[in-house]
């Protein structure tokens, strides 16, 4: 017997815009004017944020959006979601790993490589969300790309870089707001806040 589940017009994207931005607005003031300023306690605590909303709310976000639009198929095939898809479930992963190594106080020199990668998936999801005329979240992706473009001069140890990347994140934390809001009341109360 075949079942077969209701359409849903309520992609879980707020949250994960939600645990993006959170966590950029956890992690940019340390970054961009050295508050709070680095030592064990601090970075157990950026970790533990990092692990729990970025991570957590991300890959639970991409779980959802890739079960829901390829076995259940409750959600209309849609480009866009396929990417947001793939995005949430990188990200969400990758702040795992950035929480975890931050919580542990590893060495970060690793995130170069991964800087790359993810410079790539930022490349990517812009262009299809400008592709598809979404330009609030192909914005997005461009403040994704910057985070990375930094983040790997971090790595290497060009230390100027590191204002330049909480700045980034300060700006795309907001935009990240702006889209939790957005997307919210756009499902919630039918307003039409993404253009």
């Amino acid at each position: 017997m075949l079942v077969v589940f209701p359409q849903s017009g309520f992609p879980p994207l707020a949250l994960g815009f939600f645990g993006l931005g959170t966590g950029y607005l956890i992690w940019a003031p340390q970054e961009l004017a050295g508050w709070p300023k680095r030592d064990e306690r601090a970075d157990r605590a950026t970790g533990v944020w990092g692990i729990w909303l970025p991570g957590f709310c991300q890959f639970v976000s991409g779980l959802i959006l890739f079960v829901g639009l390829t076995w259940l198929q409750v959600f209309t095939k849609s480009p866009p979601l396929y990417m947001a898809a793939l995005a949430f479930s990188a990200y969400g992963i990758h702040w795992f790993a950035l929480g975890w190594n931050r919580y542990r106080g590893n060495d970060a020199r690793t995130n170069a490589g991964m800087s790359v990668a993810f410079m790539v998936i930022s490349a990517l999801g812009a262009n299809v969300f400008f592709k598809v005329g979404d330009w609030p979240v192909g914005l997005l992706f461009l403040g994704l790309f910057g985070v990375y473009f930094f983040d790997f001069f971090v790595a290497i140890g060009i230390g100027v870089a590191e204002r330049a990347l909480g700045l980034v994140r300060l700006f795309t934390g907001g935009w990240l707001m702006y889209l939790t809001y957005a997307v919210a009341v756009d499902f919630a109360i039918g307003y039409h806040w993404r253009i």
